[in-house]
């Protein structure tokens, strides 16, 4: 067997303490009993393919230009050089979204 440690809610605790006691079983049989079922209740998911990104969705023209984005220090955590070079960054990829126009609208 391998020992291992595991946190309940002191609710859940006290049932299986009940349980454990009611059927004179120990506590870890309660749970290794519990494990067991719910591991034969969700038998193993056969998957041949590995799992990936689905491809991105074109989501059309930013409907907000980006200066009028809400970019600022206390919401972001990024000083103002930082900002300044996360909003150029953002300029470009929406004019590029946009199909290099400017304006969204």
């Amino acid at each position: 067997m391998v020992r291992t440690q595991i946190q309940l809610p002191k609710a859940l605790y006290q049932e299986v303490k009940r349980v454990a006691r009611e059927r004179e079983m120990s506590v870890a049989e309660v749970v290794r009993r519990g494990v067991e079922y719910i591991t034969r209740t969700y038998p193993p998911v056969a998957c041949d393919e590995t799992w990936s990104l689905p491809a991105p969705s074109d989501l059309g023209a930013f409907k907000t230009a980006p200066e009028e984005w809400p970019l600022t220090e206390s919401a972001t955590g990024i000083d103002e050089a930082g900002l300044r070079a996360l909003k150029q960054r953002l300029t470009a990829a929406a004019s590029a979204a946009n199909g290099g126009v400017e304006d969204a609208e």
